[in-house]
């Protein structure tokens, strides 16, 4: 079993702000043509066994998918009807892949239209104008893309413990992190000074946790976990490991990846932050927990 990759921020940076723009390409192509599901969950993408995929897309009668392969550094478009095109993933600016991947598009009779500014990025220049993010190590994506897989599977372990709603494991392109989200099963208050897809996305209760490859804000990669709405005493709650903290700033318990990669057990060092974060999340906020927990 590979282990967890090491991760610097600063060695791929340049990478990650240029990946992070191409997978907006993708991810609004899936969202421009996928039916809505409540709190955004047409949005994401999905680990797969070479990279990140789409899932399936309908076209009317037919089907296809979108596939980051970060084994063979391709990205793959497949048809229901057979065909398929690849985009190369090489240094490239973010402007050339977005015209690319839309014209392997129309080659397959794919018919989208998305709104070309990426979201929840530093210096936001329209995907279809952007020649200034132009950077791809093919090493570090795949290292990410490792570190996204073995997060995946403690994740998908700590979700099949729920029986209550919860969210699929899944990656967010804007925000560039894998989540699974736990739900009370009560709506959460009114947030009325939110922007739509925030209220969207919390219109209920949940403990989420989290991978993120870090940004200017926090500039490591770490796991997070917080509640929304945050209950009174969550903050002080104690969790595990003890390497473990409430950063305040961005509102929720961090656990640093290479604090995780250093440990003797790894996986289960990040499922106990998983369970004692969300166990304080639960607790605090009165969750029902023999209704929602499998025993």
């Amino acid at each position: 079993m590979q282990d967890w990759p090491d991760l610097p921020l600063d060695a791929w940076w340049a990478t990650l702000d240029t990946l992070n723009r191409w997978m907006q390409v993708v991810g609004k192509i899936r969202m421009a043509l996928t039916p809505p599901v409540n709190h955004w969950w047409h949005v994401p993408l999905y680990v797969s066994a070479r990279g990140l995929t789409t899932s399936i897309i309908p076209l009317g009668g037919r089907w296809f998918e979108m596939e980051l392969d970060f084994i063979d550094h391709q990205l793959h478009i497949r048809t229901s009807d057979g065909a398929m095109k690849d985009v190369a993933l090489a240094p490239r600016t973010v402007a050339d892949f977005h015209d690319e991947v839309f014209a392997r598009l129309k080659e397959l009779t794919i018919d989208c239209t998305i709104w070309t500014m990426p979201v929840e990025c530093e210096n936001p220049i329209p995907l279809d104008r952007d020649v200034q993010h132009k950077s791809y190590d093919a090493e570090y994506a795949q290292r990410f893309w490792r570190a996204l897989a073995r997060t995946h599977d403690v994740f998908s372990a700590f979700r099949g413990e729920f029986i209550g709603k919860c969210s699929p494991v899944h990656f967010f392109w804007g925000s560039f992190d894998l989540a699974v989200t736990r739900f009370s099963g009560r709506r959460a208050p009114q947030r009325e000074d939110a922007d739509p897809v925030t209220r969207e996305a919390y219109s209920h209760e949940v403990s989420s946790a989290g991978f993120w490859p870090g940004d200017s804000r926090l500039p490591r990669a770490s796991f997070y976990s917080y509640a929304a709405p945050e209950p009174q005493g969550f903050r002080a709650m104690p969790v595990r490991p003890a390497a473990a903290y409430y950063n305040e700033p961005l509102g929720g318990f961090y656990l640093h990846y290479d604090d995780l990669r250093s440990a003797e057990n790894p996986e289960q060092m990040l499922l106990d932050f998983c369970r004692t974060t969300y166990a304080a999340a639960a607790e605090c906020g009165r969750w029902d927990r023999a209704a929602l927990e499998r025993s």
